[in-house]
């Protein structure tokens, strides 16, 4: 797989939640816990489950800090 993404982060699927549409999808990577929200489509035609291994693809244009 190659991606123009620099940000990809390989972890182990640590729950998935389904929803009417949109699943939940939770990868912990080294005790970081990321979720990202996909298609209860995607989840099947990736076949994802728990306990296998998957990669975070993050692109993003900015991050965002805020501070009270």
């Amino acid at each position: 797989m190659k991606l123009s993404a620099r940000n990809q982060l390989k972890g182990t699927i640590h729950s998935i939640t389904k929803g009417a549409t949109t699943s939940h999808v939770t990868i912990d990577v080294n005790g970081t816990v990321i979720t990202s929200a996909i298609t209860n489509e995607a989840v099947a035609e990736l076949g994802l489950e728990v306990g296998k291994t998957a990669y975070a693809v993050i692109k993003a244009s900015s991050v965002m800090v805020g501070v009270d």
